[in-house]
């Protein structure tokens, strides 16, 4: 799962992953856009997203607010199986709410 997670992230333009408070993190830049880490001793994906679309995340099945995200992160069980393609979307929209106009715009030409 991780492995999956981590070449989907790092196929941004200049993603990196770091390690903090335990886990693996990945960012655009300074700012961190997915995190995949143990909440309640399961494992979960963590998204940066807009507080609408974490609202609608959280009426999904298996989604559930990231204990520190103060409504701006949404978190989705890993343990279980996944809509791929949403998780995929799901990373996008967070790299692009994160990264710089100059890394979108990279994004936007590498498409």
């Amino acid at each position: 799962m991780l492995a999956r997670v981590r070449a989907i992230c790092l196929g941004y333009p200049q993603a990196t992953e770091t390690s903090a408070w335990g886990h693996p993190n990945f960012r655009a830049g300074k700012k961190t856009f997915v995190t995949f880490e143990r909440i309640g001793g399961r494992p979960a994906i963590a998204f940066r997203l807009e507080p609408d679309q974490v609202r609608d995340l959280l009426k999904m099945r298996g989604f559930f607010p990231t204990p520190y995200g103060r409504g701006l992160w949404v978190s989705v069980q890993a343990d279980r199986r996944l809509n791929w393609r949403l998780v995929r979307r799901l990373i996008d929209d967070s790299y692009r709410l994160v990264a710089t106009p100059r890394l979108r715009a990279a994004l936007d030409q590498s498409a």
